[in-house]
């Protein structure tokens, strides 16, 4: 079950002790208050400060020390920068990252593997499954002929209206008659693109970048340029003005919002340049807001679109991640292309299952999302938490690692000379599958980099993976330092 909107004591206890470590007020090494002290000073019971104590252990927040108390933990030192881009030269994605990604998809459909790798989430305490079921069999008592209707873009009006009200949310003034339903995030990013491209331009990525924009982009035949972007602020906006001067861009893609892989959110400002960048050289910027709405803060930082004034901001989106992915429904606001990537819709999917749409929309318009939504957001800031300091715990001294302003999703760097790739084959030999860090880029950088996904129960299964993926790192790291030199020439 999800948390509740007035979560169990201990759990209020966990997160009032956590936001004072995280900002500051409990040094590392500093003493946290004896176990009967804190009970006394927040008239709780023994077993509730317990409680408490361990879900900060668990996070990796805190250590118990025999016969001394507990005591704040080391944190993983925060990724500063990745490695910087030395070439900006536009090309196809490299044949190898494609096969790469190709070899990391099939090992998902191994029987019995233990993921941490796809953005995935699985199990009912991430959906409201019976809920969505409910309103669906209400959607066809009212209206049996649904089934028999055939629907037409842009989709269902109440979705869409729903839609329109909640974009307010991320600062977003849309009219739902100019919004589209498409077939998930990735079908709208692809109308995008065809929208706005054609085969042999250019396309600027983030580097790191979603590791499926590399086969759609080569599946286009469309070359990209991978532009630096920082762990804590995301694209670099003075790289991207000058390859705009240069006039050596197409589009862009980029995902401003909890930015997969990074987890990071673009500062405001950076926002507002981004979007008169882009109307003042008249180049698309296709902004992916997959993980906006799963943001920790209580105030959802706006997204690009909102300060689009000439429509060259395309939005795209879907509810894969916070409601059902089986139902693939999406998204999207396409400015000023919005008749194109309609015909191009229609072309190539006509629209999307109208039951479907109508009972995302009765869910969205019966206030239920807005509950799912805030136990979700803590439900992932509490993972990412412990997943922290389970690598704090496990990987290699010299690791960093995004501390995610959202979502559910951390890059990891390891030290310099990692080998993720063999990692990754390692682990898949014991049933265990991760992402590595080459698929992000599609020139193949970021070989000591992985990124780890916190979107499963943390039971033992998924914890003890984890930690055995740290140990074959440290058996890595030990072979490395054992490794002779070479031989002078």
């Amino acid at each position: 079950m999800l948390t509740s909107a007035n979560p169990p004591l201990y759990h209020q206890l966990a997160d009032d002790l956590a936001q004072a470590i995280i900002g500051g007020t409990l040094q590392p090494g500093a003493r946290l208050p004896s176990v009967r002290r804190t009970a006394h000073s927040r008239a709780l019971s023994l077993n509730t400060v317990v409680a408490a104590y361990r879900m900060l252990e668990d996070r990796g927040l805190i250590e118990a020390r025999p016969q001394s108390g507990y005591y704040v933990r080391a944190r993983l030192p925060v990724l500063a920068r990745t490695a910087p881009i030395t070439s900006t030269q536009a090309a196809p994605a490299d044949g190898a990252v494609l096969d790469l990604i190709g070899t990391v998809l099939s090992a998902q459909q191994q029987a019995g593997f233990i993921d941490l790798a796809l953005a995935c989430p699985k199990g009912g305490d991430f959906y409201p499954g019976a809920k969505l079921a409910r309103l669906m069999g209400q959607v066809l008592r009212r209206q049996p002929q649904m089934l028999s209707t055939y629907a037409l873009p842009p989709g269902s009006e109440r979705l869409r209206t729903q839609i329109a009200r909640r974009a307010m949310e991320l600062g977003m003034a849309l009219r739902p008659d100019n919004i589209l339903i498409t077939h998930g995030c990735m079908e709208a990013l692809q109308l995008a693109l065809r929208a706005v491209t054609r085969p042999g331009d250019t396309v600027g990525l983030e580097s790191p970048t979603y590791f499926n924009l590399l086969p759609l982009l080569s599946s286009l035949g469309l070359k990209a340029v991978e532009i630096p972007t920082d762990p804590l602020t995301g694209l670099s906006l003075d790289a991207l003005e000058l390859l705009l001067s240069e006039n050596r861009l197409n589009a862009v893609v980029a995902m401003p919002n909890v930015h997969n892989p990074l987890g990071c959110i673009m500062p405001l400002e950076n926002k507002k340049r981004l979007a008169r960048l882009v109307t003042h050289h008249r180049v698309p910027l296709i902004e992916d807001a997959l993980y906006a709405e799963l943001q920790f803060g209580e105030t959802l930082a706006p997204a690009v679109k909102a300060f689009d004034t000439e429509g060259w901001v395309i939005v795209c989106t879907s509810y894969t991640k916070t409601l059902a992915p089986d139902f693939r429904v999406g998204w999207m606001e396409a400015g000023r292309f919005r008749e194109a990537v309609r015909k191009l819709k229609f072309a190539s999917s006509v629209a999307e299952p109208l039951v479907l749409s109508e009972t995302l929309g009765l869910f969205l318009e019966t206030g239920g999302y807005d509950h799912h939504l805030r136990g979700l957001k803590r439900r992932y800031a509490s993972h990412v938490d412990r997943v922290l300091g389970l690598i704090d715990r496990h990987f290699p001294p010299g690791t960093h690692a995004t501390h995610p302003a959202g979502g559910f999703l951390i890059w990891v760097e390891l030290p310099e000379g990692f080998d993720t790739v063999a990692l990754f084959h390692a682990a898949l030999a014991e049933g265990i599958s991760v992402m590595p860090g080459p698929l992000y880029s599609p020139g193949g950088r970021y070989p000591n980099a992985l990124r780890l996904s916190c979107c499963y129960p943390m039971d033992e299964r998924y914890t003890g993976a984890l930690a055995r993926v740290g140990t074959l790192a440290c058996q890595q790291a030990m072979q490395r330092r054992l490794a002779p030199l070479p031989a002078a020439s």
